[in-house]
């Protein structure tokens, strides 16, 4: 089977993580471009070493590389600003963008719940570490019951967190928000992000908090094996993610300002669902599972862009770590 050759710009964790994503897991893809700013960064030397084209001179230098015109899809794994300069400047060429950062260009594209939607699409947007781990909890009770209000938190290693992330705060909470009602179905949606300091750092942790207006005990069954139902399919291209303990369906007291949150509209009770991602340690620690949940999706968009579905995205081509 013929592959498609993909370019990744930013060298970092995430883009290094998602180079051996690639190499490793996918039967459709193939680097094509591995593309920083910083000569001496880790991401660049693994790549050089296993004989992918390099450069360190960004974007520009990306386009005056030999084979550039081969590449078909762009990973962008820099930050919400370098996007905007990175998308203007490939523009002309027709290339395929894939943005793992908060820029939020094109449309958002949770895998598991809106991949087909947007497979033409020029610039997909991946929202967030947080936003693909809860949003497709929060389109899965949206599916069932009416979200007045969904409301996420996620706890990520603050080793985890680098200096993209850490850049990027404000527009991960607001982006996030978003795309809780514009993909999860929720009239009203809220982020929170923490930074947990602990040691051992500890695996990404996830909240989903939705208000919904449900009485019957019917609906509420309907709801939880509508949430199993997607975490079985987030789970399909991310191994580590999986729901923390049962899911929690209680009534809204009558004496709480719940309208507060949903401006108004009624809503008979709380659906309160706990998640953990642990990540698949290809390039990223275990913990780093925020991390891993975005380079997994990322590349099943791409995938899909692609035109070909995976065989099996977790047979694993077997690839020596040159860590």
């Amino acid at each position: 089977m013929s592959k498609h050759k993909v370019a990744i710009i930013g060298s970092g964790n995430i883009g290094t993580d998602l180079m051996f994503k690639v190499m490793r897991l996918s039967d459709t893809l193939e680097m094509g471009a591995m593309v920083g700013i910083d000569p001496a960064s880790d991401g660049l030397a693994r790549a050089d070493r296993l004989g992918i084209p390099t450069t360190a001179k960004g974007v520009d230098g990306l386009i005056i590389m030999d084979g550039f015109e081969d590449i078909e899809v762009v990973f962008d794994a820099t930050s919400a600003g370098a996007h905007k300069a990175n998308a203007a400047r490939l523009a002309p060429y027709g290339k395929r963008l894939v943005d793992l950062t908060p820029a939020a260009i094109g449309p958002y594209v949770v895998p598991a719940v809106n991949l087909e939607e947007h497979l033409d699409a020029e610039n997909v947007n991946m929202v967030t570490c947080g936003g693909q781990a809860t949003i497709p909890v929060v389109a899965a009770i949206s599916r069932v019951a009416t979200v007045p209000y969904a409301e996420i938190v996620a706890s990520i290693a603050s080793k985890s967190a680098g200096p993209g992330t850490r850049a990027n705060i404000d527009e991960f909470t607001e982006t996030t928000s978003q795309a809780i009602e514009v993909v999860g179905g929720a009239a009203r949606g809220k982020a929170i992000i923490i930074l947990n300091p602990a040691e051992p750092p500890p695996i990404m942790r996830d909240t989903v908090l939705a208000l919904v207006n449900a009485p019957d005990e019917a609906t509420h069954a309907r709801i939880q094996e509508s949430i199993e139902e997607m975490v079985g399919r987030v789970a399909a291209y991310v191994p580590g993610y999986r729901l923390k303990q049962k899911v929690q369906i209680v009534p809204v007291p009558a004496d709480q300002p719940v309208h507060t949150l949903t401006g108004g509209a009624s809503a008979t009770h709380q659906v309160s669902v706990f998640l953990e991602v642990e990540g698949a340690a290809h390039y990223l620690p275990a913990y780093a599972g925020n991390l891993d949940i975005m380079t997994s999706a990322a590349m099943r968009v791409a995938e899909g862009i692609v035109g070909q579905e995976p065989e099996n995205a977790f047979e694993t081509n077997e690839l020596e770590d040159v860590r």
